[in-house]
């Protein structure tokens, strides 16, 4: 990007000059110069047009940073926060819906997949003896190419066992399940937690691994009442803000006669 004519700083104003750059972009952002998700310009590019050095353009995106306004990849540069998405928790949540609903394209894709012992927490969810299989399947969720949550299912092995080809095909949890004749599900209860992310967890979202991500435990029953998915999924913060929704009865004002929430699954 270019710039007509470069703003001058105060220098004899009182204000650090970092801070001063720090206003200009973030006047830059509200007016939408820089729309969310775009890469800034490169510390370089900024150090000439504010004719300081690096160091002092540093300080300012770190500035932005903290207050949420951009995020900083390693590698790859500094961009505009996007929008933050409410994420609905209700006992039919599901992403692609909700995704939808708020008028942005979801999608997503399988990071790891197959069969694994069950580790001792799991199978107390799913109602199973520890180590028994399951289906582990680790999951990217995105919304308008942004990643908001990598969700780690755990479906009871043998019954699944068909999972594994439906999701190989399409990456769609809801769709597995319908695949292996569940076709509706509910969510039991959901456990949130804040953490600070692994390593990988920072590289898959996005986002320094000093920000913290919201961690949730999440376990689904078929109609009948047995387990069917174990969930464990962490949320960018940045990018997301949980909505608890009471589920309304029959005949409440303002919902009709035999609605539900459409759309109990992170995915």
């Amino acid at each position: 990007m270019t710039f007509a004519s470069p703003p001058l700083l105060r220098r004899e104003s009182g204000t650090a000059l970092w801070r001063q750059i720090a206003a200009m972009l973030e006047k830059d952002i509200a007016a939408g110069q820089h729309p969310p998700e775009e890469r800034l310009p490169s510390e370089g590019n900024l150090s000439v047009r504010f004719g300081v050095n690096r160091h002092t353009v540093r300080r300012a995106l770190e500035e932005l940073e903290r207050r949420g306004l951009i995020r900083t990849e390693q590698g790859r540069g500094s961009f505009v926060a996007g929008e933050v998405l409410d994420y609905p928790l209700h006992g039919r949540t599901r992403f692609f819906d909700t995704i939808r609903a708020q008028r942005r394209e979801p999608g997503g894709r399988i990071l790891r997949l197959g069969a694994v012992p069950a580790p001792r927490a799991v199978a107390e969810a799913l109602g199973i003896a520890h180590r028994s299989p399951v289906l582990r399947a680790e999951r990217l969720g995105m919304a308008d190419g942004a990643p908001v949550v990598i969700g780690v299912h755990h479906l009871p092995l043998p019954r699944f066992a068909a999972a594994e080809t439906a999701l190989r095909a399409m990456p769609s949890i809801t769709a597995a399940l319908a695949a292996c004749g569940v076709a509706d599900y509910r969510r039991a209860r959901t456990r949130i937690t804040a953490r600070l992310p692994t390593g990988e967890e920072a590289q898959r979202l996005r986002q320094p691994r000093t920000r913290p991500v919201l961690a949730s435990e999440a376990l689904n029953l078929d109609a009948e009442g047995r387990p069917v998915d174990f969930t464990l999924a962490c949320y960018a913060a940045g990018r997301v803000q949980v909505l608890v929704e009471e589920e309304m009865p029959e005949g409440w004002p303002g919902t009709a006669k035999g609605d539900a929430p459409s759309g109990a699954s992170p995915f």
